[in-house]
């Protein structure tokens, strides 16, 4: 694997032409859990309305072809955390699912058996947190965890703070309080946790504006279960009306219908309720003057979910989404805003991953980076002061069956080319993203050299980190997966059709437990 770690002596002295000097650089991590590419306003007509996150895009590098390092949550989450591909770190499905025998009490009656896979970071690694620690930096903690249990907390790795982080991977009491997340304590009835933790991180800053900070939000939003209040419910039911609705909203993909439109309304909703939340972290670094010293990343740890869960949202043109090994389950949103860097280009279409962050941030902030550690990733910095960078190979490897429909597959990107290696049936599929960001075309037949290149590339990786592979089922039952497959292209997607035009009528009525809140910023 190609790695570009080392920087020569000139190109350091060229980086550090280009940088402003400002005392103490601080650290805005922005986290969003489940956000899809084009979940946001500014891209390809969207239809949310993110108007503090367009705001930031304007300010900040983004990097297109941004990617998260798992098409699930706590994989990617490790990978920010400790800077290498998920391979590396073991951690390779989201903390909970079940392995071996156990899969199959999901009734999906597959081919393989996944693997084990680690079950909270690694004690060996130096995390971010960590780091940034030994550098003077106060570290702060607020939101979504899912990275242990109770002594694999966020505390137990490098936070000097922890508010609402913990076992969970959803917030257990819904967007609305009471919240049920024993590290938090309930608001007023109606108070929406993206604002809570929102304002929480504010709180935070404002205690701390004369050291150096590391504040990492990490919302609970917009995973599962959507809500919202009913007065943005009513905005966006109306706006979908309003642009017409399409006849269909569902797809098939191999497994389970994919949603194939954006329209809905609870969806919309949270996800401008969160939007909402980041305007006032936005807002609260201005008013206190912290504006032009603190770098902030916003990103997401996968895909927007299209199949399975709450079928929330389409990455279309994106092929899949959550849990999927296409475009749709690991390229996400990736701003990067540093004040202090001279000439930050607008824009970069080179492959990067969330495993980037790590060096990166340690990089803006001129601290010395750790080779050993994050491995897998290298500083953007150099390719944000406009030098030339080296290709390099970027891998993923999920070994497991996602809720959502995705397949125990192992993924290569080198360039313009896409290699995806499935486990049920050995095949390979090629794509060249350059002219096929929908994945639908599988050019592996015709360019059969590079594809046995970049498989002997990935499997060397592979094999280089100890990764885990699953194992053929000896129960596996073909007709019964066949009677599942065609349940769900019938009954399942005639169920979803259906649901997808009562949440726009103008009688919905929602669960029991939410809409609480009328407000729009609270």
């Amino acid at each position: 694997m190609e790695r570009n770690l080392g920087i020569p002596l000139l190109v350091l002295f060229l980086m550090l032409g280009c940088k402003k000097s400002v005392e103490p650089k601080n650290v805005l991590l922005i986290l969003v859990d489940d956000y899809g590419y084009n979940d946001m306003s500014f891209r390809n007509n969207s239809f949310y309305e993110t108007p503090n996150i367009d705001q930031l895009a304007s300010e900040s590098t983004v990097f297109k072809e941004g990617y998260a390092n798992s098409r699930v949550c706590s994989p990617s989450r490790a990978s920010i955390m400790t800077g290498k591909f998920t391979a590396r770190h073991g951690i390779t499905d989201w903390i909970g699912a079940p392995v071996g025998e156990e899969w199959r009490k999901k009734k999906r009656f597959n081919q393989l058996l996944p693997p084990e896979y680690s079950r909270q970071l690694p004690s060996e690694d130096i995390t971010l947190a960590e780091a940034l620690k030994k550098q003077g930096y106060t570290t702060f903690f607020a939101g979504k965890w899912h990275l242990g249990g109770k002594g694999s907390w966020p505390e137990d790795y490098g936070f000097d703070h922890n508010v609402g982080g913990w076992d969970s991977g959803s917030p257990k009491g819904g967007f609305f309080a009471p919240y049920n997340n024993p590290i938090l304590k309930n608001g007023q009835p109606g108070e929406h946790l993206s604002m809570r933790l929102a304002k929480e991180t504010v709180a935070f800053m404002k205690d701390n504006t004369k050291q150096p900070f590391f504040a990492f939000l990490s919302f609970y939003a917009v995973h599962a279960p959507i809500q919202t209040t009913q007065q943005k419910w009513n905005k966006y039911r109306d706006k979908a009306v309003a642009k017409g609705l399409a006849e269909t909203g569902y797809g098939m993909e191999a497994v389970l219908p994919i949603r194939q439109v954006q329209d809905n309304p609870i969806y919309a909703g949270l996800v401008e309720s969160m939007d909402d939340a980041v305007g006032h972290v936005l807002d609260a670094l201005k008013e206190m003057g912290l504006e032009e010293n603190t770098m902030v990343v916003f990103t997401s740890d996968n895909g927007g979910v299209a199949s399975g869960d709450n079928y929330a949202t389409s990455n279309l043109p994106l092929r899949g989404g959550k849990g999927y090994q296409f475009e749709g389950g690991i390229k996400e949103p990736y701003l990067v805003k540093i004040p202090w860097l001279v000439n930050q280009p607008a824009e970069t279409d080179v492959p990067v991953t969330a495993a980037d962050l790590y060096p990166t941030i340690l990089d803006a902030v001129e601290a010395e980076l750790i080779p050993t550690q994050h491995k897998d990733g290298m500083s953007l910095l150099p390719l944000m002061t406009g030098l030339p960078t080296k290709e390099r190979s970027l891998v993923w490897h999920y070994p497991h069956y996602g809720n959502q429909g995705g397949q125990p597959s192992s993924i290569i990107r080198k360039g313009k080319w896409k290699l995806i290696h499935y486990y049920e049936d050995g095949r390979d599929e090629l794509y060249d993203l350059e002219i096929d960001i929908s994945e639908k075309n599988n050019v592996a037949s015709k360019h059969q050299e590079l594809t046995s290149a970049l498989l002997a590339e990935l499997m060397d990786f592979l094999n280089g980190v100890d990764a885990k592979y699953p194992e053929k089922d000896p129960l596996y039952d073909a007709e019964k997966e066949r009677v599942y497959l065609e349940r769900m292209a019938t009954e399942k997607r005639q169920a979803l059709e259906q649901q997808r035009l009562e949440i726009l009528q103008p009688n919905f009525q929602p669960n029991a437990d939410w809409w609480g809140s009328q407000t729009t910023k609270d």
